[in-house]
């Protein structure tokens, strides 16, 4: 590729994607409402707010393909959820409508399906269960990219990130992992692939104790290599929580116990 965006690029993923996967295109431009610092050698740096129709409309001129990572990435209010991942995806789309059509990796979460219990397995067929404004707003975001797919053929990988850290931090973490080289090369595979759709991808690793069944996608070539469990001993460390908290009976954990958070 010449050019690939990265959207949210100031953010914890959008960090990981800056320095790991420079080497996908000639130009790496960045993007972000908040500070991003210095340029890079093959780096562009654009400071934009997704809610700024024009803005993004420039923002995604001569780009090759997108990774969207921006917008409000925890529980908020519905007004900033609504202008960053509502608007901002509107306008993201329209925006690679008007300029041929980049291919899209469209960053969901884990918490479209946040009510689901953890003793069952799903596959990505199954209706969602978001579990608060943020997760409502990436079924929203999945949704208009399946009708971008449908009425325009645009090109998306849904990918439905568990948890992108460099090591598990708790009990549950040990099913949602997804590892720095994981992501790395399910990126390689989305952005080389001939024909890819419009698929919706659990972002996982190949954790033994994982909830989500990704074979529906052998035909991408991607094979998770990493697994939670050789942090296992680590984790049992930690005390028990206790059977009735949110993050033991919950695959989206904590955010299921939050409140409708209000302008104050």
């Amino acid at each position: 590729m010449k050019r690939l965006l990265i959207t949210g690029a100031a953010g914890g993923v959008g960090r990981v994607a800056r320095t790991r996967l420079a080497h996908l295109a000639d130009v790496i431009r960045l993007s972000d409402i908040a500070d991003l610092g210095e340029a890079g050698p093959n780096e562009e740096l654009v400071q934009c707010d997704l809610s700024d129709e024009a803005a993004v409309f420039e923002l995604v001129k001569d780009c090759d393909a997108i990774l969207h990572l921006g917008g409000v990435s925890i529980e908020r209010t519905y007004d900033e959820i609504d202008a960053g991942n509502l608007r901002g995806v509107y306008n993201l789309y329209e925006a690679a409508r008007a300029n041929g059509m980049p291919r899209i990796v469209f960053a969901s979460s884990n918490h479209t399906i946040g009510y689901y219990e953890q003793d069952q397995r799903l596959t990505v067929d199954m209706p969602t269960k978001p579990d608060g404004w943020y997760g409502v707003s990436k079924v929203f975001g999945e949704a208009v990219a399946h009708m971008y797919h449908q009425k325009f053929g645009q090109e998306t990988a849904i990918l439905r990130i568990g948890s992108l850290f460099d090591k598990p931090v708790d009990r549950r973490m040990m099913a949602t992992w997804f590892s720095f080289d994981d992501f790395v090369s399910l990126m390689e595979r989305v952005f080389a692939v001939p024909r890819l759709g419009c698929p919706t991808i659990w972002g996982a690793s190949a954790n033994t104790c994982g909830w989500w069944d990704n074979s529906h996608i052998g035909w991408l070539g991607w094979t998770p290599k990493d697994d939670s469990e050789v942090f296992r001993a680590e984790i049992e460390q930690q005390p028990k929580r206790p059977a009735d908290a949110p993050d033991v009976i919950y695959q989206g954990g904590m955010f299921t116990a939050n409140p409708v958070f209000r302008n104050e």
